[in-house]
């Protein structure tokens, strides 16, 4: 049974960083890409970030380019994401989820969700 399990999450002042986890098992990492997404009150549900089976390829929404990184470590099963310059609008519950090999536009074709992790951007 695929699980995914993120971590990392907390209150933290405008500009900090955080670095967020996604411990993953009962699967091949390297079979799967991971996405990051995530929830603020009164929004959708959208993508940040996510990185392909291989590592080789990842994308960032707009919104994050430039400020968060997503790298993965197979030997440990983990993913993470790296979020610097950290702002108020990145308060929100954050989410991982798998889909097979390459990452996809659509938030449908991501499953085994996480019970995600609160961040918090305030001073």
């Amino acid at each position: 049974q695929s699980q995914l399990v993120e971590s990392g999450g907390g209150l933290v002042q405008p500009g900090g960083s955080l670095r967020l986890s996604c411990t993953t098992s009962g699967f091949r990492l390297d079979y799967y890409a991971i996405g990051w997404f995530r929830h603020a009150p009164g929004k959708a549900r959208d993508g940040a970030s996510c990185i392909s089976s291989s590592g080789g390829s990842t994308n960032y929404a707009d919104s994050v380019k430039g400020r968060f990184t997503i790298s993965r470590d197979t030997a440990k099963k983990t993913v993470y994401l790296q979020m610097n310059s950290l702002k108020p609008e990145d308060t929100a519950v954050y989410y991982c989820a798998l889909t097979l090999g390459y990452c996809s536009t659509s938030r449908a074709d991501f499953g085994s969700w996480g019970q995600g992790t609160q961040v918090t951007v305030s001073s």
